[in-house]
């Protein structure tokens, strides 16, 4: 019999790629969605959907009893729903968090797994060193200083206060690839030949293909041995905001190219304005004072020795071979001419 795997967030980005790794492995693929998630990507006949509601554990509870008595539960369950854009900051602490805390609380007691992975952000830690550049390490004492990545360090703290299952955290750091759409906007400045980047030092960088992110965390529900572990996931490679955005100029390729560096507090007005307007309309806007935190911070290389001791981790994706894919899914959805 297939092991069984459900998959919370799965109609997004991430989750559409976990959905078609699960699938590629043989398991029998729970998509985790609600009433309202978008179905287009997962068209696959082979998988299963289950709306659960986060909202009230008692409901959630029943809810999970009564499928461990249909279909005998799950073996992993890899918790990656999440928001990352509200005009309310107060939802993110309620999405991201509570709803993990109630999540886990109901599989606790109606269906506990063999094993569970949240799926975190580096954002959970904050800003690192950003006088010498060394990387974010695991024994750092984090620190966020948005509202988002607060919401993930709280929902880390859920997963580890459990004692019911063991958990594996995973904390990408910049995930790209066929589908993203906040890279995608400067791919699309980039090719109207204009290319803003933020503050007057170089930001340092790092990324994850879509598809790598999904193998680790299909491994580390799969290696016995990884119980109660954290790791960052990062290809290993250390980029600079100028060097990405040469790099999407030459694959385009765009031959002129107008690259401006913004002053920071340009930039900080630019997203107190546009947080304000977004929350006027009730909508949430891509420049806001979160945003603007991140764009803010000049270190994102993070550490991925223990990622790469324990799961014998190698990106199959650097950067220009991951975008030169992307490039090209989203020219197939002419989302690019």
């Amino acid at each position: 019999m297939n092991k069984k795997i459900l998959i919370t967030g799965a109609s997004g980005f991430i989750g559409g790629f976990l959905v078609e790794e699960a699938l590629k492995r043989g398991y029998e693929v729970w998509a985790g969605i609600r009433a309202h998630s978008s179905r287009a990507r997962l068209q696959d006949p082979r998988i299963r959907f289950i709306e659960l509601t986060y909202q009230e554990e008692t409901t959630l509870t029943e809810q999970l009893a009564a499928f461990r008595k249909e279909h005998g539960g799950w073996d992993y369950v890899l918790h990656n729903a999440g928001l990352t854009k509200t005009p309310d900051k107060r939802q993110f602490f309620e999405v991201n968090a509570e709803h993990t805390r109630r999540f886990l609380q109901a599989l606790a007691q109606a269906c506990p797994p063999r094993k569970f992975l949240l799926m975190s952000s580096l954002s959970s830690f904050g800003m690192g060193d950003e006088i010498h550049f060394t990387p974010i390490r695991l024994t750092d004492e984090p620190h966020p200083n948005t509202a988002y990545g607060k919401s993930k360090l709280l929902a880390e703290r859920y997963v580890r206060s459990q004692t019911a299952f063991p958990y594996v955290i995973l904390r990408p750091t910049g995930v790209y690839g066929p589908g993203e759409r906040d890279y995608f906007l400067e791919i699309q400045s980039i090719q109207a030949g204009f290319d803003f980047t933020v503050g007057m030092t170089p930001q340092r960088i790092t990324f994850i293909y879509v598809k790598d992110l999904a193998r680790v965390a299909l491994d580390a529900l799969e290696k016995e041995d990884i119980r109660n572990r954290e790791y960052f996931v990062a290809d290993g490679d250390v980029h600079t905001d100028a060097s990405f955005a040469r790099l999407i100029q030459e694959l385009l390729p765009k031959r002129h190219v107008w690259h401006a560096r913004i002053p920071m507090p340009l930039v900080h007005l630019a997203c107190i304005l546009l947080e304000r307007i977004g929350g006027w309309m009730h909508k949430s806007v891509t420049l806001n004072s979160d945003k603007y935190y991140i764009l803010k911070q000049r270190n994102w290389i993070c550490d991925i020795t223990p990622l790469q001791r324990d799961l014998h981790f190698q990106a199959a994706y650097d950067l220009r071979k991951g975008l030169t894919e992307t490039l090209a899914w989203y020219r197939a959805q002419g989302w690019l001419k």
